[in-house]
């Protein structure tokens, strides 16, 4: 045994001596052969040390017998006297299996816990994110001061409201005592008391309708003149009627309290109440002027625009005629009873008045017919017209009233003779 082992240390690297090497292990006993083994270590496996065979399959294999060939040296693909000397390893027991097992799991654990601790771990954003951030706080900050603005804004507003509200009663005050000086330079009638706050209200929430409605108007004649499409033009047209039947909104609030300052048409110019019928213009007139300034119309048009004329004047008329009946009646209840002897009797007077006040209060359902048949003339109108002509027909109705209201302002401001000073 010393001879060949000297021989081998000194001459490894020749074939002849591992052929001579593999012959003798072949033939020396195997049992002698593993007394004299010593245990090694594989520095440098094939395949991964934690792959470990079932002990179910080493158990098979140690009873087939030292002839078969063991599972894991045939897997690795080793020397037949290594793989010899792997026959008769001691099998592995189960608790041996067992105690690979955490080996391999405790891997696995720290391979998940490192990728949690990259998945943890904070990440830098990226330019656009830090740019699309800082944006949103930009807008969240503009946000806020324009919200804080408005609210400014709005207490301002309530303020100067209250201050006008005031100063509004003290000049209506002087007025009733020292008399109609700037009333009658207005040619607003003369009163003995002011206002009631409804009627108030309305003549501030006119004042303010009348501003939006010029501003709105502006819109439509510059998107006529840009020659913008119909679909833009369409939104601007529905707007105006929108617009229309904010007005009526607000007219029917005030017939409910102060139907009288409607219909004596203390609201508008004196050469609008010229043309007042029942608290606002006649349908009738719109139709006139419409037709006049959306020209040329076809011959569809025209037909239809007759009609509706018709049909307007038979509304108008059957208006009147109630209107009538309701003044009439009026009249007589209230003189039956005055004029028939030297003393006037109150409890009869005061029953007179009782009926007059029933009988009035259908001039509030009178005002809302009228305003009814205003705005279904203005929708028949729109449906009739196209999309141009109506935005045509809703300025030459905004014109027609401006002109009335400059007539108004320049026969107030005309210039006077000495002879209309006199009393």
């Amino acid at each position: 045994m010393s001879q060949p082992s000297s021989s081998l240390g000194k001459d490894y690297d020749m074939p002849e001596l591992d052929q001579d090497i593999f012959k003798y292990l072949d033939g020396h006993d195997q049992s002698a052969f593993q007394e004299n083994r010593h245990q090694t270590l594989n520095m440098f496996p094939s395949q991964p040390m934690h792959s470990v065979v079932p002990s179910a399959q080493v158990g098979e294999a140690l009873a087939n017998g030292s002839t078969s060939r063991n599972p894991i040296t045939q897997s690795m693909g080793v020397s037949p006297a290594l793989r010899k000397s792997s026959d008769l390893a001691p099998p592995v027991s189960a608790d041996q299996g067992n105690d690979c097992r955490p080996i391999v799991k405790r891997e696995g654990n720290r391979k998940a816990t490192t990728s949690s601790s990259e998945q943890d771990a904070p990440k830098t954003p990226d330019p656009k994110t830090l740019r699309r951030l800082a944006q949103n706080r930009e807008a969240a900050r503009k946000s806020r001061l324009r919200k804080k603005a408005y609210i400014q804004q709005l207490e301002t507003s309530r303020l100067r409201l209250s201050q006008m509200e005031q100063e509004l009663q003290i000049a209506r005050a002087q007025g009733a005592i020292f008399g109609a000086g700037v009333l009658n330079d207005q040619g607003l009638p003369t009163v003995s008391g002011a206002l009631t706050p409804e009627a108030t209200m309305f003549d501030m929430d006119y004042a303010r309708w009348m501003d939006e409605h010029h501003k709105l108007m502006c819109q439509l004649r510059a998107a006529l003149d840009e020659h913008l499409p119909e679909n833009q033009l369409q939104l601007l047209v529905e707007s105006a009627l929108s617009h229309h039947e904010m007005l009526i909104n607000i007219k029917g609030a005030l017939a409910r309290s102060d139907v009288f300052h409607l219909t004596t048409g203390t609201w508008m110019s004196p050469a609008e109440r010229c043309f007042l019928w029942i608290g606002g213009c006649r349908p009738g007139e719109l139709i006139k002027v419409v037709s006049r300034h959306v020209q040329p119309l076809t011959e569809q048009q025209m037909v239809a625009i007759c009609n509706l004329q018709q049909s307007v004047q038979e509304s108008e008329d059957a208006l009147n005629h109630g209107l009538d009946a309701v003044y009439r009646s009026l009249s007589e209840t209230v003189t039956s009873d005055v004029l028939t002897g030297s003393t006037i009797d109150m409890a009869s007077f005061m029953g007179s008045l009782s009926v007059a006040m029933s009988k009035l209060s259908s001039l509030e359902a009178f005002v809302r017919q009228a305003d009814s048949l205003r705005i279904q003339t203005l929708h028949r109108l729109h449906q009739i017209l196209t999309v141009r002509q109506a935005a045509r027909c809703f300025l030459a109705i905004t014109e027609y009233f401006h002109r009335l209201r400059a007539l108004s302002s320049l026969w107030i401001s005309r210039p006077r003779q000495e002879g209309d000073f006199r009393n």
